[in-house]
Order: structure tokens, then C-alpha cells, then sequence
């Protein structure tokens, strides 16, 4: 009921059944989830302050569906008050004891991200060690995304390199590189999509239609009709069964046809002192009375 957008059903049913089975706080956090999800932030927190009255703990899972509760509301009303808002629910946290984990962090990078603070994203990512928590796939993969976003391509391919290392290889899938390869398209950084493109191969990755699709329409977008085909030819070779298609050329990429200006040639000296002759010749000749046609009479 609670994932679905029912917690108000939920809560009624938990509040019948208190007598035969009495709610423990496992079953407090998910209704608070269950209010966070459905964006009534004023809910969540009466019943977090029902349950404190009630002597029940509030966990770490409670908190972060408040936190993500708090951002989402803010980034639909006033972005500029996320982080300062975010600060609030985390100093809560702190002040009951409850300890942040790798989720909290995903949450508030996840939404730094989505209003495109790429940067403070990054400095929050690297004081995560502070709270003794350290990052998982999730984290590297937002981002890895953000990164590519802010056209950080360089910054964006260290952090897949850093994912490896840490041992989160295995979440390197076809569908998160199909996302890395869409953001590097829709930015319009063909060169690179074509090297994580050739990455995404090196780690085993087969790539499917789409992403033949997408890197061969980008491609003939730009005017590169060859890598197209090299493309098609390879996508034939591996056996998927991508059928072609009228790709159109994008006119922002379409090579106007140079004109060239033909270079005076430098003149030589008689040819300079010819050209003088004959234009001193037309002044003394402007100079000179024409004789005017005679009027011949009718008879």
C-alpha cells in the first residue's frame, strides 16, 4: 500500500490491527516512506513525532524518504533552498543519534545532480569517508552521469575507472552504459560516446539495437556517413539485426561550401605605367569640348 501512493490506507489498516499486531518500528518506517512518496511531508512528520512520543526509534530508513521528501519538494518549489533545507533534516539526524548511511549520501548527490550542482555533488562525494561511509554502485553511476552532463567527460571517465576499482565493475551493464552514451549524444560529444562506446565492448559488454541505433543516427547527424556504415557493418558482423534507417543530417554540422576569393595579382612596373598612361590619357580627353551633331532640317 505504501509504495503505491496508499499510506493513508496504510495507516488506518496498522491503527485497526494495533490490538491483534502491534506495530514495531520497521513497520513505522515504511508509513512514514509511504507519506514521503506521496510528497506529504506534514504527514511524515507527524506521525515520526507520534512514534517519538510513542517511544519508538526512528531509523535511518525514515530519515532518508524525509530527506528525499525535503529535496524533491524543494527542487519543485525553490531549488536554492535544497541544500540549506537538507541541512535541517540532517542536523535532526544527528541530534537523535541516528547515523547517516551510503543511502542519505545517494540521496542528497542524486538531487544535487538533478539541479545541476555537479560540483558540490563532487565535494560531498569526497567527505563521505568523514562519516565512515563509503560509496556503491549507485553513487558512482549518478555520478558518473552528472559528470558527463556538465560535459566533465574527463572527470566522468575517472570515476568509471575509480567504480572498477572499488569492485563495482559488474554494475557496468549495458543499460548504464546505453546512459552514458545517450547523455554524450544529447550533448553532443560524438568523439567521446565513440570511445566509451569501444570501453563499454573492452568489458564485455554486447552492445543492442539501441545503441547502434542511437550512435549511428548522432553519427550521420554530424555528417560522418562512413563511421555510420563502418558502424551498421560492424552491428552486422555481431548479429544484431539493426535495420537501416533515413537518418537525417543535422544542418547545424552541414560544411558550407567555401568560396574562393580570387587574390589580385600584383602588378608590374609597365603594367603600372600603362594603366597610369591611360587613365592620364581619359582625364586630358574629359578636358575636351565635343563637337555636337548637326540638326539636320525636315523638309
Amino acid at each position: 500500500l505504501c509504495e503505491n501512493g496508499f499510506a493513508s490506507y496504510a495507516e488506518k489498516m496498522v491503527k485497526s490491527l494495533a490490538i491483534e499486531f502491534f506495530p514495531d518500528e520497521y513497520i513505522c518506517d515504511v508509513l512514514i516512506k509511504g507519506w514521503c512518496l506521496d510528497g506529504k511531508l506534514n504527514e511524515a512528520r507527524r506521525l515520526a513525532g507520534e512514534m517519538h512520543r510513542g517511544g519508538f526509534e526512528i531509523g535511518t530508513v525514515a530519515y532518508n524518504a524525509i530527506l528525499d521528501c525535503v529535496c524533491k519538494l524543494c527542487r519543485k518549489k525553490d531549488p536554492f533552498r535544497l541544500q540549506s533545507e537538507a541541512e535541517m533534516v540532517l542536523l535532526d539526524m544527528d541530534v537523535a543519534g541516528v547515523p547517516r548511511n551510503v543511502e542519505t549520501f545517494n540521496v542528497l548527490l542524486a538531487n544535487l545532480c538533478k539541479i545541476r550542482k555537479t560540483e558540490d555533488a563532487v565535494k560531498l562525494f569526497d567527505r563521505m569517508g568523514e562519516w565512515g561511509c563509503y560509496p556503491n554502485e549507485t553513487t558512482f553511476l549518478v555520478l558518473t552521469r552528472s559528470l558527463y552532463q556538465a560535459a566533465r567527460t574527463g572527470e566522468g571517465d575517472e570515476m568509471i575507472d575509480r567504480m572498477k576499482s572499488a569492485g563495482f565493475g559488474e554494475a557496468l551493464d549495458k543499460k548504464a552504459y546505453y546512459g552514458f552514451l545517450k547523455i554524450l549524444c544529447g550533448i553532443e560529444r560524438i568523439d567521446h560516446a565513440m570511445s566509451v562506446f569501444a570501453k563499454m565492448k573492452e568489458d564485455g559488454c554486447n552492445p543492442g539495437i539501441k545503441t547502434y541505433d542511437l550512435l549511428m543516427g548522432k553519427l550521420v547527424a554530424h555528417g560522418r556517413v562512413d563511421k555510420a556504415n563502418a558502424l551498421f557493418k560492424e552491428a552486422e558482423s555481431r548479429g544484431v539485426p539493426v535495420t537501416p534507417k533515413a537518418y537525417k543530417l543535422d544542418p547545424r554540422f552541414v560544411k558550407k561550401a567555401t568560396v574562393e576569393k580570387k587574390e589580385k595579382k600584383r602588378e608590374t612596373l609597365p603594367e603600372k605605367m600603362a594603366r597610369k598612361r591611360r587613365r592620364l590619357k581619359q582625364i586630358r580627353l574629359s578636358f575636351v569640348k565635343k563637337p555636337k551633331g548637326m540638326m539636320r532640317r525636315a523638309f
